[in-house]
């Protein structure tokens, strides 16, 4: 069963309440099996016209896993500390490639 990649592109308006989201994010993460592998670091637009404010790619064991993930209780309080932090938050949820045999 392939893996399942969240990936965002947000731009923080409120840094401060966004950090509530921060600090209670993480947990719901985990409890589904996922990680960080990205989280606002430093980033180019190689090609195209995509300027992405900030970048966070999380990994999770599979797509089911994920949508389980943003469906949680424990997920949607972390979103509702989010709210009015941030100008966008744009999520999607991508299936990665069955790894060969």
């Amino acid at each position: 069963m392939p893996c399942a990649y969240v990936i965002v592109d947000m731009k923080v308006s409120d840094p401060e309440q966004y950090k509530q989201y921060m600090a209670d994010a993480p947990a719901a993460v985990k409890a589904f099996g996922g990680e960080y592998l990205v989280r606002g670091g430093r980033h180019i637009t190689m090609e195209g016209q995509w300027q992405p404010a900030r970048i966070a790619m999380l990994r999770f064991p599979s797509f089911e896993q994920a949508q389980a993930f943003y469906d949680d209780e424990q997920y949607r309080a972390a979103r509702a500390k989010r709210e009015g932090a941030t100008e966008f938050f744009n999520m999607i949820l991508v299936e990665g490639v069955a790894a060969p045999v």
